[in-house]
C-alpha cells in the first residue's frame, strides 16, 4: 500500500509575506503580523517531493526551522513504507526524543517542527499513492488508521476498541457523502472582514461585497475598547441582517472576567460564538465563561493555540469548548489532528477549523471533509473558515464556490508552495526582502 521510496533529503525554508503592511491578520494582540511558513521540502532518491509548513507571525521562523533541522535524522533514510508500516513509533521519535522532549513536551517550538515536518511526510505519502490527503485518509483501513495514531494520556476518556468501532460506523454511507461533496461542498465562513486593523470604511466595503458573493456568516475582531467593538459589531450586524451568522474573536485579549463582561454587552448583537475569550491555556477560565454564556446562547469556540490532544480533552471533558477549532499546522500534525477530531465526536463538540493563517485553508479543508465522510458524518452546526489572503502563492489553491469549500481533487496535502513565491520571500535573501 505505501511507497518504498526513501526519502533522501530534507530541505526547510523560512518564508515571510509583509501582511503587516496592509494589517491583514491583525487583531487584538497580533497586531503588525508578517503571515510566514516554515517550509519543509522532502525529496526521494527518485525525485519525487513531499511538502509540508508550519505557520508561524514572522519573527522566529528561524527558530522553528533551527528545531526542523534537528529533527531531520529522524525522517532521511526512511521510506513512506518505513514509516507508515509503523507510523506511531515514527510520531513518537520525533515528539519523545529524550533530550528534545524537555524543549516541549508537545507543545511550542519542537511541536511546529514536528508540525511541519509530519505533514510534509503525509504530503509525500499521498502524493505517492496520486490522492489528495482528505481521500488518501478515508481509505486507509480503520484499524490501521487507529494503531497509526498515538492515543497517549487518553485512555480515560475513549479506547481504542471504541475508536475503531466509531470509524467503522463512518464507512457506511461514506461513499455517498463523498459523492455530497463534490456536489455542494463544505461550509465556509469569512473572516476577511473584520481584521482589527481595518478601517469602518472597509470593513463596510468588503462586508457587502462578501453578501454580495453569497456569505452567510461572518467574523470580526474584539477586544480593543467596549466602544470601538460595540460600533464595528453594530456596523456589521446591520450589513447583514437579523439572520446570518456573526461570530467575534478575542484573541486571548481578556481576563475571564472581563471576557464575561464584555460579552454579555456584546449579546445585543447576537454573536454566535466568543473566540479565545483568555488564555488559551486556561481551561478552567473557559469553563466559566461558557457556563456563564449558555443563558444568552453564546458559544466559546478556541484550539487555534491549544497545544496538543491532552488539552483538548481537558476542553471537551470540563464543557470549556463549545467549537473545537483545530489549527493544521499548532498541533502534531495529521494524526494529532484525527486523534483530536475523534475526540470531539466522543464529546459531541462540532470541528471548526481555524485557517486565518497563511496555507492553512488549503490544508484545513481536508480535514473538514475527513470530519464529514469518516468522523462525524455531520455538517450541523460545522464551518470552515476562509481567510481571502496569499492563496495565489500554492499550487493547489483553495477553491471556494458559493460561500462553500469546493472538494480538493489533486495529489497531497496542498502544502506546495510556488517556487517563485518561495524564491520573492524567503528570509533573509529573497528579493523582496533584499530590496
Amino acid at each position: 500500500m505505501f511507497s518504498k521510496e526513501k526519502i533522501v533529503q530534507l530541505e526547510v525554508q523560512d518564508v515571510r509575506y509583509p501582511t503587516s503592511k496592509t494589517l491583514d491578520g491583525s487583531d487584538s494582540v497580533h497586531t503588525d503580523p508578517d503571515y510566514s511558513v516554515a517550509y519543509v521540502t522532502l525529496t526521494t532518491g527518485t525525485g519525487v517531493s513531499g511538502y509540508g509548513i508550519t505557520f508561524t507571525l514572522g519573527a522566529g521562523t528561524d527558530v522553528v526551522v533551527k528545531a526542523i533541522e534537528l529533527l531531520k535524522k529522524k525522517v532521511v533514510g526512511k521510506s513512506i513504507h518505513d514509516i507508515f508500516t509503523n507510523y506511531r513509533a515514527f510520531y513518537r521519535s520525533l515528539t519523545q526524543d529524550s533530550q528534545m522532549r524537555w524543549l516541549g513536551p508537545e507543545k511550542g517550538i519542537v511541536h511546529l517542527a514536528t508540525a511541519a515536518v509530519t505533514n510534509a511526510v503525509w504530503d509525500l505519502a499521498a502524493r505517492l499513492a496520486n490522492k489528495p490527503l482528505w481521500r488518501f485518509v478515508v481509505d486507509i483501513p480503520v484499524e490501521d488508521l487507529v494503531a497509526m495514531i498515538d492515543w497517549s494520556y487518553t485512555s480515560d476518556v475513549i479506547s481504542e476498541n471504541e475508536i475503531v468501532e466509531m470509524l467503522s460506523e463512518g464507512q457506511s454511507g461514506k461513499e455517498e457523502r463523498i459523492k455530497e461533496l463534490e456536489k455542494d461542498g463544505y461550509p465556509a465562513y469569512i473572516t476577511s472582514v473584520g481584521w482589527l486593523g481595518y478601517s469602518d470604511e472597509k470593513v463596510k466595503r468588503l462586508t457587502n461585497e462578501k453578501l454580495g458573493e453569497g456569505w452567510t456568516a461572518f467574523k470580526m475582531k474584539v477586544g480593543i475598547s467596549q466602544e470601538d467593538d460595540m460600533r464595528r459589531a453594530e456596523l456589521i450586524r446591520s450589513l447583514i441582517g437579523p439572520d446570518n451568522k456573526l461570530m467575534m474573536d478575542a484573541n486571548q485579549i481578556w481576563d475571564v472576567n472581563d471576557a464575561i463582561t464584555r460579552m454579555k454587552q456584546l449579546k445585543k448583537y447576537n454573536p454566535y460564538w466568543i473566540e479565545e475569550p483568555t488564555s488559551p491555556d486556561d481551561v478552567d477560565g473557559h469553563a466559566q465563561i461558557s457556563q456563564a454564556l449558555r443563558e444568552h446562547n453564546i458559544g466559546v469556540a478556541t484550539g487555534e493555540m491549544c497545544q496538543n490532544k491532552v488539552m483538548f480533552k481537558q476542553f471537551l471533558k470540563l464543557h470549556a469548548m463549545q467549537f473545537c477549532q483545530i489549527d493544521s499546522c499548532r498541533v502534531g500534525g495529521v494524526s494529532e489532528v484525527l486523534a483530536i477530531m475523534v475526540l470531539a465526536r466522543k464529546f459531541g463538540v462540532p470541528v471548526v477549523p481555524h485557517a486565518g493563517g497563511v496555507g492553512l485553508c488549503e490544508l484545513v479543508r481536508h480535514y473538514s471533509m475527513v470530519d464529514y465522510v469518516l468522523i462525524s458524518g455531520k455538517m450541523s452546526d460545522r464551518m470552515c473558515e476562509y481567510a481571502e489572503h496569499l492563496h495565489e502563492h500554492f499550487t493547489d489553491e483553495a477553491e471556494i464556490k458559493n460561500a462553500r469549500y469546493v472538494l480538493p481533487y489533486k495529489p497531497g496535502f496542498s502544502c506546495e508552495i510556488k517556487k517563485e513565491a518561495v524564491e520573492k520571500y524567503k528570509f533573509p535573501d529573497g528579493s523582496y526582502w533584499q530590496n
